[in-house]
């Protein structure tokens, strides 16, 4: 058994000596065709202007995993962009000294308002490294505005309207629909604020759920309306009353300072000719002046129309004037990539890794569908607990990796595969760092799985919170009665037809529900207790099922900061103490589900559990462990 174990270890520190030494050796063929590449094009003396890179879609943090063989050879629509992606291509703008800046042509935003708040910060960060950044869009609403508006400039084609006309919620109550057809929906809720079913049992809003989307409006209003007066240069108040007087055409939006010039994509180049002389100048005096929009144009030379036949000549000076003018040098990422100067960088051996948890939380494997389909708990993404579990035991082996980002983007779902989740979270955490980073939403079991971190990140705009449990049993008996089917059940067991939906619930079936639904929520709140250091007994204020905003919930202490995900990466690497120099940077690691297989968990705190025992503080702590057994109809949303 010994030399067993010791001719495994030796095999093991083997391979970590070879691994250093490609690691090492890698890293220096790669510095060297870095210098080489570097020189190459300083003697072509390659310059560029802008490079154009076109955005939209949903925008998902991480990139997509790999695709199978299968997967290649069916006719799927490309992966998304992805933050990741597009953060990896920025950086290489910023690093190359022969460009000036990015042109992003917006193509339709799907995406979430939080991870528009990342897209806003990765424009700051190529700002602060000296470079411009420009933005054509032909859309002007709210998603695709808010980006848009974090550029140095602004250019809208002369059909464009400015539709952001403010925030609009809207609740659909179909109780009496649903009579109407023969079905009642039975929904035990810990309190009014958990509203998922509220259309199916009421008529009309509720007085607390009109409280929770009257506080997150406000919030989200407040939040929006003073970054794009920053942006735009005017006070809260004007830029409201921009917003209250809209919509807005082209022309006016243009006089009134919300777009900075009006053009078609194909007049651009002809356009930023000497547009960036222009912003770094504006840059300079930014200080002086409050306003900083049209008149920093360049009028467009463009050719005016002219009398064909009558004057020849005429026209062909016109069109040597045309092709006189100075125009800017666009390249697509494409064709720009391979001509930017480069950085050196070394990459730490030690990683941060991603392990990412997106769409409603199920029992089972993990799902994603190659098209997603917009329809409710079918289409989407689902994040299984099975997949999850195996993907952070491996997490637990990975020597190498110094930290984690466990990325949350989820509005919850099964209690039961939360809480086995949130579990193994709890566990790898005592082992390294885990830092929860939340995307557009991570709400009920979405937080649930978070709390255990040692660190919780999110942007403003993030939908978080919703601290309770729901569930709800419809009843279609009067359905089948109208349809004149005869049901007919012979069961064994006084409970044996607690989840059919046979009838409406009874009062007995009804105060087990509520037994059930009480029970799961003090266990949600000992797992927030303990995960965010607050008092148990001082929560249900900033529970029962209410929804925050990030501003909301970092002042609620339910979150610890804000950032985008290169914070996240940054606070992870402090958290797990790596130091860099000025050469070198991060590795980031994507965990990807790539094996089958049950991963068994290591010994969790054996001697703390064992000294508790000895010591009788066991009794104590029996409540504070999260034990649910809880149907699958129970559902945190």
């Amino acid at each position: 058994m010994t030399d067993t174990n010791q001719s495994s270890g030796f095999f093991t520190e083997l391979k970590r000596e070879l691994k250093q030494i490609w690691r090492a050796t890698a890293a220096g063929y790669s510095g060297m065709g870095v210098s080489v590449r570097n020189h190459l094009r300083h003697w072509r003396k390659v310059q560029l202007d802008y490079i154009v890179m076109p955005i939209g879609g949903s925008l998902p943090q991480r990139a997509a995993p790999p695709r199978s063989f299968i997967e290649r050879q069916l006719p799927l629509p490309a992966a998304p962009l992805s933050m990741e992606e597009l953060n990896g291509r920025l950086r290489a703008v910023a690093d190359a000294e022969n460009v000036k800046g990015v042109v992003f042509v917006f193509q339709g935003f799907s995406t979430g308002i939080a991870t528009i708040q990342d897209f806003r910060q990765s424009v700051s960060r190529l700002q602060a490294a000296g470079k411009a950044v420009m933005v054509y869009t032909p859309y002007m609403d709210l998603r695709h505005y808010y980006a848009a508006a974090a550029a140095d400039k602004i250019f809208v084609p002369p059909s464009a309207n400015f539709d952001f006309l403010g925030l609009r919620a809207e609740a659909t109550f179909f109780k009496d629909a649903l009579k109407q057809i023969g079905v009642e929906v039975d929904v035990v809720q810990i309190s009014p604020f958990k509203t998922a079913y509220d259309g199916a049992q009421h008529n009309t809003m509720t007085p607390e759920h009109r409280a929770q989307i009257d506080w997150l409006l406000d919030d989200q209003f407040d939040i929006l309306t003073a970054d794009l007066a920053q942006d735009r240069h005017m006070s809260q108040e004007q830029f409201k009353t921009c917003i209250d007087n809209a919509p807005h055409t082209a022309e006016s939006a243009l006089a009134v300072g919300l777009v900075d010039a009006i053009a078609y994509e194909d007049e651009l180049a002809l356009l930023l000719a000497d547009v960036g002389a222009h912003v770094d100048q504006a840059k300079s005096d930014a200080v002086d002046s409050e306003n900083m929009s049209a008149e920093l144009i360049p009028p467009v030379k463009s050719v005016e129309p002219k009398t064909v036949g009558d004057d020849e000549q005429m026209i062909q000076g016109a069109e040597v004037e045309a092709l006189e003018q100075p125009k800017a040098k666009l390249k697509s990422w494409d064709q720009a990539y391979a001509l930017l100067l480069e950085k050196r960088r070394r990459q730490t051996r030690k990683y941060i890794g991603v392990i990412a948890l997106e769409g409603l939380i199920i029992m089972g494997q993990s799902q994603r569908p190659p098209i997603d389909l917009p329809i409710p708990f079918i289409g989407g993404a689902a994040a299984g607990e099975q997949t999850l579990v195996r993907l952070l035991r491996q997490a637990e082996t990975m020597d190498d990796m110094a930290a984690l980002i466990f990325y949350v983007n989820s509005g919850g779902g099964l209690a039961l595969a939360s809480d086995l989740i949130g579990r193994e979270i709890e566990r790898l955490n005592k082992k390294k760092p885990v830092l929860a980073y939340m995307g557009d939403m991570a709400a009920s079991g979405g937080y649930y799985v978070a709390a255990p971190a040692e660190h919780i990140m999110c942007q403003p705009l993030t939908t978080t919170g919703s601290i309770g449990v729901i569930m709800a049993r419809p009843s279609t008996r009067d359905l089948y009665a109208k349809l004149n089917v005869n049901r007919t059940q012979i069961k064994r067991g006084q409970h044996a037809d607690l989840y059919s939906d046979h009838a409406p619930m009874s009062e007995t079936e009804r105060q087990i529900f509520w037994d059930s639904v009480m029970d799961s929520y003090h266990k949600f709140k000992r797992v927030v207790a303990n995960g965010r250091s607050l008092p148990f007994e001082e929560l249900d204020t900033i529970c029962e099922g209410r929804v925050w905003t990030g501003r909301q919930a970092l002042a609620h202490k339910l979150v610890d900061s804000h950032g985008d995900f290169s914070a996240a990466i940054n606070k992870a690497a402090q958290m797990a103490d790596l130091s860099l120099d000025a050469n070198e940077e991060i590795r980031v690691v994507n965990i990807y589900a790539h094996r089958d297989g049950h991963v068994m968990p290591e010994t969790f705190e054996a001697a703390k559990d064992i000294g508790r025992i000895l010591s009788r503080e066991w009794v104590k702590e029996l409540n504070s462990r999260p034990l649910w057994l809880l149907p699958s109809d129970l559902n945190l949303y």
